[in-house]
């Protein structure tokens, strides 16, 4: 069981939890999920860790159809400019490897920004901290367990 698994058993809201057999060569995870799974890629969310200056790095988490908007990202963390964070900062704050980063039981809480789209739907589907490992529950409940905001981050 992953922290992120554990993270969603003990605050007891519902979820369901959805393997599917990750290609090594793939690397276009969110995307992956959507085919393996048989789900819109609207509904398959990819958390990104983003740095923004000297504060601690913060975590975007976007359909996989949609990229995050840094411009927009940045406004809403309320920094001049964002980057996406390097592979060492993502594994080192979030505990996760890249492609299994899941923006619940994270290493370090970081501040979470869902983009705004996630309330078009009953329930998303996040990384549950593993490739391969996909975690389906409601966005409110993702928005809940994170301390997270919902804005516009993410654009086509």
């Amino acid at each position: 069981m992953t922290p992120a698994i554990q993270r969603a058993k003990q605050a007891k809201i519902p979820y369901r939890i959805h393997e599917y057999d990750h290609d090594p060569s793939s690397h276009a995870f969110g995307e992956e999920a959507a085919v393996k799974l048989g789900v819109d890629p609207s509904r398959i969310f990819k958390t990104l860790v983003v740095a923004c200056g000297e504060r601690d790095p913060a975590v975007a988490v976007v359909p996989v159809s949609m990229q995050l908007d840094l411009k927009q990202f940045a406004r809403a963390m309320g920094a001049k400019k964002a980057a996406m964070a390097e592979k060492h900062v993502v594994e080192k704050a979030t505990g996760y490897v890249l492609g299994g980063v899941s923006p619940l039981g994270q290493k370090k809480r970081l501040e979470t920004f869902i983009d705004d789209s996630a309330k078009d739907h009953e329930t998303i589907y996040v990384s549950a901290g593993r490739r391969g490992l996909q975690i389906e529950l409601s966005p409110k409940d993702l928005c809940s367990l994170t301390r997270g905001r919902f804005d516009a981050i993410g654009r086509e």
